[in-house]
């Protein structure tokens, strides 16, 4: 098979959540325990960080990686989904797995796979564990999926752990709570493995407290170690003062990860590394310095408070839950503009009122359909918008979408484009190949 028809066949043989949502979702790791025994067991040779959460999973994924590639180690990086190219997904010291590796997996272990019938993401983990494995590796950074608990990604025994912030996504999956959403977060929490939870949640601190006595796994929840003293915005960098309160020694960083929910990311991030330091990894501070400096460089990460044009500013960004999507609001208070344009997409899956309850109406809407079979169809979104008193037109492609508010926009006014991560992959993939 060439590598278009590899990718074609994973695509339209295995069920794809991102594509097809919940009918994809495995509730079990049976199958991901069959794919790795099939495989030898690579996840058993190799180290790893896993990294859970609701937001800010894939930032402290990227940003972790590159401090531990930039300390020397050859770093492996999992996370999902991909923006453009599949192989985004599997990474080694920033560079995407090759096409003919994924075709010559494919083909190696297709007929085994098809008995166990694996889900895409599935297959995908068994692929990333096999080639980590055979690139030899020291250490990888592995992004859960969705939940913890019964992801798939949760198979392995990790050296350190780390959980993001909080919030309600997935609820038709994980619970209609933050404590139960908790609950399956905290899955991920291993017996004896020290775990970094990035924020102090009233509502869910019991749930990590108690998950981690459960498993006698040393618990640290990071913004009681560390404390932001200063944050300010300058020549497109995150500049931020942090006390590392244990020491009462600060430190200076500049982010090129600009979004203000880098804010509560970056306290996790300086936690897990700390407790990468006491098992021996060797990490100078201008290893960490240098890293968060360059982390789009070092990784290759997109899609986070992305810069893509100036004239007029145009910004995308995949925040698709509440919390993503006040987030980016907060952003946007940090512009001057004239008039907001939003070029808007979502999934059938999302509740649109807690979107729209957020949403300003002040701006001109431009309603799409990003290109997979899960997104909502844009005239769907458009009635629904104008049930919550929002007006805008209608376009079958994020392109068209794209193209209709560069033209209407003038260069003092700004252009965001986000609601989900797809509608953010096909602005890029857009872009790139205009």
């Amino acid at each position: 098979m060439t590598y278009k028809q590899t990718l074609d066949y994973l695509f339209s043989k295995l069920p794809m959540y991102q594509r097809v949502g919940s009918s994809a979702y495995k509730a079990n790791l049976d199958n991901t325990i069959a794919i790795c025994h099939s495989l030898g067991h690579p996840e058993k040779k190799l180290k790893f960080v896993h990294v859970g959460g609701t937001n800010g999973k894939g930032s402290s994924s990227h940003m972790i990686a590159a401090i531990l590639q930039k300390a020397g180690y050859k770093t492996g990086l999992y996370t999902s989904p991909h923006l453009v190219d599949f192989r985004e997904r599997i990474k080694i010291n920033g560079k995407m797995i090759s096409q003919s590796e994924v075709v010559q997996f494919v083909e190696t272990y297709k007929l085994i796979f098809e008995k166990i019938q694996p889900s895409f993401f599935e297959w995908t983990v068994g692929l990333a564990f096999h080639y980590f494995a055979k690139k030899d590796v020291d250490i990888v950074v592995l992004e859960v999926g969705l939940g913890g608990r019964l992801d798939s990604t949760n198979v392995i025994s990790p050296i350190v752990c780390l959980i993001t912030n909080i919030g309600f996504d997935h609820m038709n999956l994980l619970g209609d709570s933050l404590p139960k959403i908790a609950f399956e977060k905290a899955g991920i929490i291993k017996h004896k493995i020290p775990v970094t939870v990035s924020q102090s949640q009233l509502d869910v601190i019991s749930v990590f407290n108690n998950k981690a006595k459960e498993m006698k796994a040393p618990i640290e929840f990071a913004d009681k170690n560390y404390k932001i003293i200063s944050h300010s915005h300058k020549d497109d960098k995150l500049c931020l003062e942090i006390l590392h309160k244990k020491t009462n020694i600060s430190h200076e960083f500049q982010l090129d990860l600009t979004g203000s929910y880098q804010l509560k990311n970056i306290l996790g991030v300086l936690n897990t590394i700390e407790f990468l330091k006491h098992q021996g990894f060797i990490i100078e501070q201008e290893h960490i310095r240098a890293a968060l400096g360059n982390v789009r460089k070092i990784t290759g990460f997109n899609g986070r408070w992305q810069l893509l044009g100036t004239n007029p500013i145009t910004i995308a960004d995949t925040g698709h839950n509440e919390d993503g999507i006040k987030e980016v609001l907060e952003n946007l208070k940090r512009y001057t503009y004239k008039t907001l344009h939003i070029v808007l997409g979502v999934v059938n899956d999302k509740d649109l009122s807690k979107i729209f309850d957020l949403l300003p109406k002040k701006a001109m809407y431009y309603f799409c359909k990003a290109n997979i079979p899960r997104a909502l169809d844009e005239r769907e979104l458009q009635n629904q918008a104008k049930l919550f008193g929002f007006n805008g037109k209608a376009f079958k492609t994020v392109a068209e979408a794209y193209s209709n508010a560069k033209n209407k926009a003038k260069s003092n006014d700004l252009i965001f484009i986000g609601g989900s991560t797809f509608t953010v992959a096909d602005i890029i993939s857009h872009l790139k190949s205009h």
